[in-house]
């Protein structure tokens, strides 16, 4: 058996972003049921432990570093240079920091204070994003409208949206914040570091790793100060972030590397003392500081690490060595088109809680029932996805 070259589609990354998006909708729906095993949630921040719900986030980042070194080989290949090419990542991390921030933003909005409903505010946002970050066809909506018309006309939807905006109390509102940045804003802040280190380090398997230490001992210095008086927000958002996703860099790099070779089981050697090690230092360092993602310690960032490395080389032997795909091909679109896909429930839940909402019955939100909706709920997203590509809706930032 032989490893995939690097110049070919690599299906097992495809297959692998989309089992992960179908695992994050499922994950965020499980708020809208009660009595299920609390082993699939988020932990509290102050709780040493891991659920599924834990997992999904981290493993997302280490998706967007397995695609790094080929987004930016490709860009290459273009004839860019390093400016153009940082300043694509530049623009790349802008838009997810936007929509992380206005998303994160969302949710401490006062529906008293604005002229709006939170329903309209959210379904609007959501329809400023797809204006901004449409993948036009030939650079035109509807097959006549100019790509540049169809942008200003979302940017002003999102100014608006900012300038009617207020949160917190009503006593005391206030006016947009970062916050934690939001889902997307983390991402955002990762992909920018990572990338940008990259495009000056390239293959250089050694430099990255010492580069993903680092960001290991960074993480630690955010939790007990290690490093003395650095700042620990000098790299904005968690080192956890960045690590995670050079994380990913490394096993793409592993894959190339051994790829050129045709060495598949040195492949899989690296991918699974990567994973060992990670999870080592994981629960080795447990009682220093705990397992958290609300916490984001360095135990909970090196076990999703391990776990995610396992997680994709698994997927790589079933699509990539063994050719089997087949079985991925109803979740294509959330792979395809990742960041539709996870906006999609934006707009579904609005329209939902004042339609479908009030006629479902008790039993359909509870328990082993209410996993099924959920479920079914997270397909459906994937469903709409496929149905939004068909008719040229596909953000791409």
């Amino acid at each position: 058996m032989t490893l995939t070259a690097m110049n070919n589609r690599i299906a097992s990354i495809d297959i692998f972003r989309a089992l992960t998006m179908l695992l994050m909708i499922f994950v965020n729906d499980l708020w809208s049921l009660s009595e299920v095993p609390e082993w699939m949630g988020h932990k509290a921040g102050n709780e040493d432990g891991l659920g599924l719900a834990d997992v999904v986030f981290p493993a997302f980042l280490f998706i967007v570093g397995l695609s790094v070194p080929m987004a930016i080989k490709a860009r290459r290949a273009k004839d860019e240079n390093n400016t153009e090419v940082i300043i694509h990542i530049a623009k790349r991390s802008l838009a997810l920091i936007v929509m992380g921030v206005m998303m994160v933003n969302l949710e401490s909005i006062n529906k008293e204070l604005i002229p709006i409903s939170k329903q309209a505010w959210q379904i609007l946002m959501a329809i400023g994003f797809i204006l901004i970050w449409n993948n036009y066809k030939d650079k035109k909506a509807f097959g006549k409208v100019p790509e540049w018309v169809m942008q200003v006309a979302g940017i002003g939807i999102l100014i608006a949206l900012c300038a009617i905006y207020k949160g917190g109390p009503t006593d005391n509102p206030v006016w947009m914040k970062t916050h934690w940045w939001g889902i997307l804003g983390l991402i955002g802040w990762s992909y920018l570091f990572c990338s940008v280190i990259y495009v000056f380090v390239g293959d250089r398997i050694l430099v990255i790793s010492a580069v993903l230490v680092a960001f290991y001992l960074f993480n630690i210095h955010q939790m007990n100060g290690i490093l003395g008086i650095l700042p620990k927000g000098l790299l904005v958002v968690s080192a956890s972030n960045h690590a995670s996703v050079l994380s990913g860099v490394w096993v793409s790099l592993m894959l190339t590397y051994f790829a050129q070779k045709n060495k598949l089981s040195l492949f899989l050697t690296a991918c699974l003392a990567f994973a060992v090690i990670s999870l080592a230092f994981g629960f080795i360092t447990r009682p220093e500081w705990g397992i958290s993602k609300i916490r984001a310690t360095p135990s909970w960032t090196a076990i999703c690490a391990g776990i995610s490395t396992i997680s994709f080389t698994l997927v790589y032997l079933i699509a990539d060595v063994w050719k089997k795909t087949n079985w991925a091909g109803f979740l294509a679109p959330a792979g395809r088109s990742t960041l539709t896909c996870y906006l999609v429930p934006y707009w579904f839940y609005p329209i939902f809680m004042v339609t479908i909402a009030a006629w479902l019955p008790e039993f359909a939100t509870v328990g082993a029932v209410g996993l099924i909706k959920t479920l079914l709920f997270s397909l459906l997203v994937i469903y709409i996805t496929s149905l939004l590509e068909k008719v040229n809706i596909r953000l791409k930032v």
